[in-house]
């Protein structure tokens, strides 16, 4: 294959993780992509050759998201934890500078196409501090945990979730024919979201922006 990162096999992405069942919300502080237009333009590049393959669901630019750190279920958030929450990731985020990040090139990972946020530290050490503030309102027990190897968090945007086993190469091989110019980003606002997967995608209900730097 034409990547390095591609993988041999996909499997299915929307299997029920612990926790999650139909209906069910959830909140997580993760980048919302949308208002993006350059990066926009690239997944439909992107998405118009892989476009033709029904084990893949493209995502909608309004639902293109850079994963970074879970918050819990709406259900064993409170209200009061929840403003408190994002209070104190305001004030942290006010005193950061915003990270810069390049992403060009998909890879075929085991349940999704995504592009790669180049470098990933900046990311990692955002993660890293919001994930702090997690642990200050809601307690170590209760927060997503952070990988114990730093390089296993590997910030992403999705372009297509798989929804069944197959082989990776033929999608590879059409990614690997695209070649747009790579898009240079400085990620400047953070979100809490609150989202639900029912409909084979994650769809979110609320998008409260928070400004990375004064």
């Amino acid at each position: 294959m034409g990547g390095v990162d591609h993988v041999d096999r996909m499997r299915d992405h929307w299997w029920w993780r612990p926790g999650w069942r139909s209906g069910r919300h959830f909140y997580a502080c993760h980048f919302s992509m949308a208002r993006h237009a350059a990066l926009v333009r690239m997944v439909e590049s992107y998405q118009a050759g892989i476009r033709d393959f029904s084990t893949l669901d493209l995502i909608p630019a309004r639902w293109l998201h850079l994963t970074m750190q879970g918050v819990g279920f709406v259900d064993e958030v409170s209200d009061s934890e929840l403003v408190e929450l994002e209070d104190r990731v305001r004030a942290r985020l006010a005193g950061l500078a915003p990270p810069t990040v390049t992403f060009h090139r998909p890879v075929v990972r085991p349940e999704a196409v995504f592009l790669p946020a180049d470098p990933p530290e900046p990311i990692r050490a955002l993660r890293a501090i919001v994930h702090g503030v997690v642990v200050e309102v809601l307690g170590k027990d209760r927060a997503e945990p952070l990988p114990r190897d730093p390089a296993l968090y590997r910030p992403h945007v999705s372009i297509a979730y798989s929804n069944s086993d197959q082989e990776a190469r033929p999608m590879a091989e059409v990614l690997d024919k695209v070649d747009p110019e790579p898009v240079l980003l400085t990620l400047d606002h953070l979100h809490l979201l609150r989202f639900h997967r029912d409909h084979r995608m994650y769809e979110w209900t609320q998008a409260v922006p928070l400004r990375i730097g004064a």
